[in-house]
């Protein structure tokens, strides 16, 4: 993709890498755009079947990459902001399950990065901040706040206090913390669990959760059976069923 990131994709599964370690993997614009073309091309992928998100170093990435500023107007800041937005929504609207593999610091941008995977297992040892407002600048007022709640996330960026990886993951940001020489196999594992499925099961799941998040009950229940009636249409659900009936299925 280019020198910020590299894309990979073996046996149906995509590796997206931050590579700018000497950076320590800030994110600047060159970095924006090129995470946002890594996952239009994995969304364009019809042989993907997931995606591990994951960073070159010891750190997953140190937030915004502030020197690219210096010098630069206004226009030129929202610009970049923009850009990053356009990035992070790349992300998040990826039709193929995105789980993201963090260690080190991560800050600001990072942690945007992180929560707009669908899920992420950190290293023990990450240490999270969300700085913003001690740059002088907003961000991650939307995306943290929908993980761990308004007044959670309103102490973390007031305050710009270090959340270690075991209160992260007790908050939800992460859904698992291993040690730190498992976290590649942990990923890897996770990615091979998730491309047992059938793929359209899978996407439709992961739009039925998404788009169920902004409704009630009621609406997400008949978004859960307009999902249900496109994998009854495609006919691969008689490929669960007959793997289940041949004792192949985790099912209880």
């Amino acid at each position: 993709m280019g020198d910020r990131v590299r894309l990979e994709v073996t046996d149906g599964i995509a590796h997206v890498e931050l590579t700018r370690p000497e950076a320590r993997n800030a994110v600047d614009l060159p970095t924006c755009v090129q995470l946002r073309e890594a996952f239009e091309e994995v969304d364009a992928d019809e042989d993907v079947r997931v995606v591990l998100l994951s960073a070159r170093g010891p750190v997953f990435c140190a937030g915004a990459d502030l020197k690219e500023r210096t010098g630069k107007d206004a226009a030129w800041v929202r610009r970049r902001r923009v850009a990053s937005f356009a990035a992070y929504a790349a992300i998040e609207q990826c039709r193929r399950p995105v789980v993201a593999l963090v260690q080190g610091a991560v800050v600001g941008s990072g942690g945007e990065i992180t929560l707009a995977a669908d899920f992420a297992i950190a290293a023990e040892g990450t240490v999270f901040r969300f700085p913003e407002p001690h740059w002088g600048t907003v961000g991650a007022t939307q995306r943290l706040q929908r993980v761990i709640g308004k007044r959670k996330a309103k102490e973390l960026l007031f305050t710009n206090r270090p959340l270690d990886a075991e209160d992260a993951l007790r908050l939800g940001i992460v859904t698992q913390v291993v040690a730190p020489d498992a976290l590649a196999s942990a990923g890897a594992g996770t990615a091979r669990d998730i491309a047992k499925a059938p793929p359209l099961a899978i996407a439709l799941t992961k739009r039925a959760v998404d788009l169920g998040a902004e409704t009630d009950l009621d609406r997400g229940i008949r978004i859960e059976m307009s999902a249900i009636e496109q994998c009854l249409a495609d006919g691969g659900w008689r490929d669960g069923v007959a793997r289940f009936a041949a004792g192949n299925g985790d099912e209880k």
